[in-house]
Protein backbone atom coordinates (compact mmCIF):
# COMPACT_ATOMS: atom_id res chain seq x y z
CA UNK A 1 0.00 0.00 0.00
CA UNK A 2 2.78 2.45 0.89
CA UNK A 3 4.52 1.67 -2.41
CA UNK A 4 1.28 2.47 -4.28
CA UNK A 5 0.88 5.80 -2.44
CA UNK A 6 4.53 6.73 -3.09
CA UNK A 7 4.06 5.94 -6.77
CA UNK A 8 0.95 8.17 -7.00
CA UNK A 9 2.77 11.02 -5.23
CA UNK A 10 5.73 10.63 -7.60
CA UNK A 11 3.44 10.67 -10.66
CA UNK A 12 1.67 13.80 -9.41
CA UNK A 13 5.04 15.51 -8.82
CA UNK A 14 6.24 14.56 -12.32
CA UNK A 15 2.99 15.83 -13.87
CA UNK A 16 3.27 19.18 -12.04
CA UNK A 17 6.93 19.49 -13.04
CA UNK A 18 6.16 18.77 -16.69
CA UNK A 19 3.31 21.26 -16.66
CA UNK A 20 5.55 23.98 -15.30
CA UNK A 21 8.21 23.18 -17.91
CA UNK A 22 5.66 24.03 -20.60
CA UNK A 23 5.32 27.60 -19.34
CA UNK A 24 7.01 30.44 -21.18
CA UNK A 25 7.84 33.85 -19.78
CA UNK A 26 7.30 36.71 -22.22
CA UNK A 27 8.76 40.20 -21.67
CA UNK A 28 7.53 43.47 -23.13
CA UNK A 29 9.55 45.03 -25.94
CA UNK A 30 10.11 48.59 -24.68
CA UNK A 31 10.57 49.95 -28.20
CA UNK A 32 7.15 48.66 -29.26
CA UNK A 33 5.06 49.08 -26.12
CA UNK A 34 3.18 52.01 -24.62
CA UNK A 35 1.29 52.64 -21.37
CA UNK A 36 -1.05 55.65 -21.46
CA UNK A 37 -3.77 57.25 -19.37
CA UNK A 38 -6.41 59.88 -20.13
CA UNK A 39 -8.45 62.13 -17.85
CA UNK A 40 -11.06 64.78 -18.68
CA UNK A 41 -10.22 68.34 -17.61
CA UNK A 42 -13.03 70.78 -16.68
CA UNK A 43 -15.48 68.42 -18.38
CA UNK A 44 -14.55 69.78 -21.81
CA UNK A 45 -11.16 68.38 -22.88
CA UNK A 46 -9.13 65.22 -22.52
CA UNK A 47 -5.54 65.20 -21.27
CA UNK A 48 -3.34 62.29 -22.34
CA UNK A 49 -0.30 61.08 -20.42
CA UNK A 50 2.07 58.15 -20.57
CA UNK A 51 4.73 56.31 -18.58
CA UNK A 52 8.05 55.93 -20.39
CA UNK A 53 9.56 53.42 -17.93
CA UNK A 54 7.55 50.26 -17.35
CA UNK A 55 7.93 46.48 -17.57
CA UNK A 56 5.35 43.80 -18.22
CA UNK A 57 5.84 40.06 -17.83
CA UNK A 58 3.48 37.36 -19.09
CA UNK A 59 3.73 33.71 -18.05
CA UNK A 60 1.72 31.28 -20.19
CA UNK A 61 1.75 27.66 -21.31
CA UNK A 62 -1.05 27.75 -23.89
CA UNK A 63 -0.39 29.18 -27.38
CA UNK A 64 -3.59 31.30 -27.22
CA UNK A 65 -2.43 32.82 -23.88
CA UNK A 66 -5.75 31.84 -22.27
CA UNK A 67 -3.91 30.73 -19.10
CA UNK A 68 -1.71 33.84 -18.86
CA UNK A 69 -0.56 35.58 -15.71
CA UNK A 70 0.36 39.26 -16.14
CA UNK A 71 2.55 41.49 -13.98
CA UNK A 72 3.20 45.18 -14.64
CA UNK A 73 5.43 47.69 -12.88
CA UNK A 74 5.56 51.34 -13.97
CA UNK A 75 7.94 53.92 -12.51
CA UNK A 76 5.73 56.84 -11.51
CA UNK A 77 8.48 59.45 -12.01
CA UNK A 78 8.58 58.51 -15.70
CA UNK A 79 5.14 59.98 -16.42
CA UNK A 80 4.79 62.71 -19.01
CA UNK A 81 1.92 64.76 -20.40
CA UNK A 82 4.23 67.00 -22.47
CA UNK A 83 3.68 69.93 -20.07
CA UNK A 84 6.48 70.23 -17.50
CA UNK A 85 4.47 72.19 -14.89
CA UNK A 86 1.61 69.67 -15.04
CA UNK A 87 4.03 66.73 -14.92
CA UNK A 88 5.68 68.14 -11.79
CA UNK A 89 2.25 68.53 -10.17
CA UNK A 90 1.34 64.95 -11.09
CA UNK A 91 4.57 63.73 -9.47
CA UNK A 92 3.76 65.62 -6.24
CA UNK A 93 1.97 64.38 -3.12
CA UNK A 94 -1.34 65.59 -4.65
CA UNK A 95 -1.20 62.78 -7.19
CA UNK A 96 1.41 60.01 -7.67
CA UNK A 97 3.63 61.09 -4.75
CA UNK A 98 6.64 59.60 -6.52
CA UNK A 99 9.01 59.97 -3.57
CA UNK A 100 6.78 57.84 -1.36
CA UNK A 101 5.35 55.61 -4.12
CA UNK A 102 7.98 55.20 -6.85
CA UNK A 103 6.02 52.51 -8.71
CA UNK A 104 2.51 51.48 -9.58
CA UNK A 105 1.86 47.79 -10.07
CA UNK A 106 -0.69 45.35 -11.45
CA UNK A 107 -0.70 41.61 -10.79
CA UNK A 108 -3.36 39.50 -12.46
CA UNK A 109 -5.46 36.94 -10.61
CA UNK A 110 -7.76 35.67 -13.37
CA UNK A 111 -8.31 35.74 -17.12
CA UNK A 112 -11.72 34.87 -18.60
CA UNK A 113 -13.03 34.79 -22.17
CA UNK A 114 -15.26 37.72 -23.02
CA UNK A 115 -17.15 37.32 -26.24
CA UNK A 116 -15.15 37.64 -29.43
CA UNK A 117 -12.04 35.81 -30.55
CA UNK A 118 -9.01 36.49 -28.38
CA UNK A 119 -10.95 38.89 -26.13
CA UNK A 120 -10.64 38.51 -22.36
CA UNK A 121 -11.44 40.11 -19.03
CA UNK A 122 -8.22 40.46 -17.05
CA UNK A 123 -8.69 40.84 -13.31
CA UNK A 124 -6.13 41.47 -10.63
CA UNK A 125 -4.77 43.83 -8.00
CA UNK A 126 -3.84 47.36 -9.06
CA UNK A 127 -1.70 49.41 -6.68
CA UNK A 128 -1.53 53.19 -7.11
CA UNK A 129 -0.52 55.74 -4.49
CA UNK A 130 0.17 52.89 -2.07
CA UNK A 131 -3.46 51.69 -2.24
CA UNK A 132 -4.33 48.27 -3.69
CA UNK A 133 -7.76 47.62 -5.18
CA UNK A 134 -9.18 44.92 -7.46
CA UNK A 135 -9.44 45.98 -11.10
CA UNK A 136 -10.88 44.31 -14.20
CA UNK A 137 -9.72 45.43 -17.63
CA UNK A 138 -10.36 44.37 -21.23
CA UNK A 139 -7.55 42.41 -22.89
CA UNK A 140 -7.24 41.73 -26.61
CA UNK A 141 -4.67 39.16 -27.71
CA UNK A 142 -3.83 40.37 -31.23
CA UNK A 143 -1.87 37.31 -32.30
CA UNK A 144 1.66 35.97 -32.53
CA UNK A 145 3.96 36.16 -35.54
CA UNK A 146 7.56 35.30 -36.28
CA UNK A 147 9.23 38.71 -36.22
CA UNK A 148 11.27 39.07 -39.43
CA UNK A 149 13.71 41.42 -37.67
CA UNK A 150 14.51 39.35 -34.58
CA UNK A 151 13.58 35.91 -36.00
CA UNK A 152 11.74 35.31 -32.71
CA UNK A 153 8.04 34.87 -31.98
CA UNK A 154 6.35 38.18 -31.12
CA UNK A 155 2.93 38.40 -29.45
CA UNK A 156 0.76 41.52 -29.44
CA UNK A 157 -1.73 42.67 -26.79
CA UNK A 158 -3.94 45.65 -26.15
CA UNK A 159 -5.33 46.42 -22.69
CA UNK A 160 -8.07 49.00 -22.09
CA UNK A 161 -10.27 49.99 -19.19
CA UNK A 162 -11.32 52.65 -16.73
CA UNK A 163 -10.48 53.15 -13.07
CA UNK A 164 -11.63 55.77 -10.55
CA UNK A 165 -9.23 58.26 -8.99
CA UNK A 166 -11.32 58.25 -5.82
CA UNK A 167 -10.61 54.54 -5.29
CA UNK A 168 -6.92 55.40 -4.87
CA UNK A 169 -7.24 58.77 -3.02
CA UNK A 170 -5.60 60.23 -6.06
CA UNK A 171 -5.61 63.94 -6.86
CA UNK A 172 -6.92 66.99 -4.98
CA UNK A 173 -10.64 67.25 -4.34
CA UNK A 174 -12.22 70.37 -5.82
CA UNK A 175 -15.90 71.29 -5.95
CA UNK A 176 -16.89 71.24 -8.74
CA UNK A 177 -14.21 68.75 -9.80
CA UNK A 178 -11.58 69.99 -12.25
CA UNK A 179 -10.70 66.44 -13.28
CA UNK A 180 -12.97 63.53 -14.03
CA UNK A 181 -13.03 60.76 -11.45
CA UNK A 182 -12.72 58.27 -14.31
CA UNK A 183 -9.28 57.67 -15.75
CA UNK A 184 -9.03 55.71 -19.00
CA UNK A 185 -6.09 53.33 -19.31
CA UNK A 186 -4.67 51.89 -22.51
CA UNK A 187 -1.61 49.71 -22.96
CA UNK A 188 -0.33 48.36 -26.27
CA UNK A 189 2.58 45.97 -26.33
CA UNK A 190 4.70 43.51 -28.20
CA UNK A 191 6.18 40.61 -26.24
CA UNK A 192 8.94 38.09 -26.92
CA UNK A 193 9.97 34.98 -24.99
CA UNK A 194 12.48 35.79 -22.25
CA UNK A 195 15.79 34.09 -22.94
Amino acid sequence: MQHHVKRIITLVFVFISLASLGQTTWKSDKNHSKLTFMVTHLGISDVLGMFSDFDVTIVAAKPDFSDSKFELTAQTASLTTSVEKRDNHLRSADFFNVEKNPALTFKSSSLTKSGGDNKYKLSGDLTINGITRPATLDLWYRGTINNPGSKAPTAGFQLTGTIKRSDYSFGPKFTPPMLSDEVAIRADGEFSPNK
